[in-house]
């Protein structure tokens, strides 16, 4: 069989195992070494591959920021950050219409710039929101939609483990994508709070109201954050000021962060074990995935694939904005079924060169930069679109007495507000890069 169809009917089948319920990096490592045997002819190149691509891979010096950002995040969720940065958004906004709701959005947000995961945002929100929201008489299905929307700041705001992969694969600066990423989060953020207040609006026995919070404890709920907003600041203004790597900057986070859990009494020897179990069996995920994806990129090379979808692409006259819609398209349907990492891991070697080689009126850099941001945004839309979302599974978990069909619909508007978001990003490449060209 010809290298080019043999890749080709690997797409499917890697599918087919996906469903199977296989893990994505298993089934991506299997398929790679088997189809790059196939197209050596012998086993010999396989072994010779096989000995050098698990540290080629893990060799590099980026990677080691997946595990100080996991860590990271599992001591602001110990530490009780999580919560207080609750408190002091339900305490400015929680009285207005929506209010808690958006405070719970905010929550998010704060969260997702010292945590870096999507779903670890999901789940540590969920646990500190929803009883408030129930409290306050808020739907089920609004409630599990806006959490599930929510937890998708968590890699939207930088840090953003997905960012950093792609950083590697694009060979692209991780400071300028963290930047580049602040602006289009903080719409995400803003969009939110947008749909919460119309939905409230539209049905007001969605949501019920709360009594303002007097102005003292508004202020001390304020005071409690601080060192959460200290940490945010040192981490990411390092980064962008260049006073340290984005490495170190991811270690500087750990570290403060875990000094903060321990003051705030949340850093016990059992927590601070179950933390490093947490990171460890996070970074064993991601790396997996890794080399299954490494693995499978290579037989994808030897076959020849993508640079004949991109020179077939080339010859068919599309205009730029066609490739890259039909790109973003593909990405969210993929979403439905894969998670981000997986997709950015598989993709992005294939679909790169095509848009490096396309003219949107913006530099290399620039083309770059933008269209990972905007890949991030889509494939993060998978995490809350049926039947699949990974996020929507987080919730339900965690609220079994709401039914999955009160989610689904609850998350719709949410994921309308990204489409439109999306929509305005590819029309004005300026608003994602601003930040950037300061």
């Amino acid at each position: 069989m010809e290298p080019i169809a043999l890749a080709i009917g690997s797409l499917p089948l890697l599918l087919v195992l996906i469903l199977l319920r296989v893990p994505i990096g298993l089934s991506m490592l299997v398929l790679g070494l088997g189809g790059s045997w196939l197209v050596y002819g012998s086993a010999a190149p396989l072994l010779n591959q096989m000995k050098t691509l698990a540290y080629s891979q893990f060799s590099s010096h980026s990677l080691s920021i997946v595990p100080l950002f996991l860590l990271m995040g599992q001591f602001a969720a110990v530490g009780g950050m999580s919560q207080a940065l609750f408190k002091a958004a339900e305490a400015f906004i929680g009285h207005h219409r929506g209010g808690v709701g958006m405070a719970a959005i905010g929550a998010c947000a704060g969260f997702g710039s010292i945590c870096g995961s999507s779903m670890a945002t999901a789940a540590t929100m969920a646990q500190v929101s929803l009883p408030e929201l129930r409290k306050a008489g808020y739907a089920g299905g609004l409630s599990t939609g806006l959490l599930a929307a929510g937890g998708t700041l968590g890699i939207l705001i930088p840090p953003s483990i997905v960012l950093v992969i792609y950083a590697i694969l694009a060979e692209q600066n991780i400071a300028k994508l963290f930047a580049a990423a602040f602006v289009p989060g903080i719409l995400a953020a803003l969009s939110y709070m947008l749909v919460i207040n119309l939905v409230v609006r539209l049905k007001p026995g969605s949501a019920g109201l709360v009594a303002p919070i007097p102005w003292a404890q508004r202020w001390a709920a304020l005071v409690a954050i601080w060192p959460v907003l200290l940490i945010f600041v040192a981490v990411i203004g390092g980064i962008y000021t260049g006073v340290f790597t984005p490495t170190e900057g991811a270690a500087v986070g750990a570290v403060g962060t875990g000094v903060l859990a321990w003051r705030r009494g949340g850093l016990s020897r059992a927590n601070l074990r179950q933390s490093f179990e947490s990171t460890a069996a996070g970074t064993a995920m991601v790396f997996m995935i890794v080399l299954g994806a490494a693995a499978y990129n290579t037989f994808l090379a030897l076959s020849q694939m993508p640079q004949e979808l991109a020179s077939w692409v080339g010859a068919q006259g599309f205009g730029p904005y066609q490739v890259l819609w039909a790109i973003l398209i593909f990405y969210l349907i993929a979403g439905c079924f894969m998670d981000s990492l997986s997709m950015i891991l598989l993709t992005i070697p294939i679909f790169f060169p095509m848009i490096s080689g396309l003219d949107f009126g913006l530099t290399p850099e620039e083309t770059a930069i933008w269209f990972g941001i905007l890949v991030l945004i889509v494939v993060e839309v998978g995490l809350i679109t049926p039947p699949v979302g990974m996020n929507l599974f987080v919730i339900q978990s965690m609220a079994p007495g709401i039914p999955m069909k009160d989610t689904y619909r609850g998350v719709m508007p949410f994921v309308l507000s990204d489409l439109i978001r999306v929509v305005v990003l590819v029309a004005f490449p300026s608003i994602t890069l601003f930040v950037l060209r300061l």
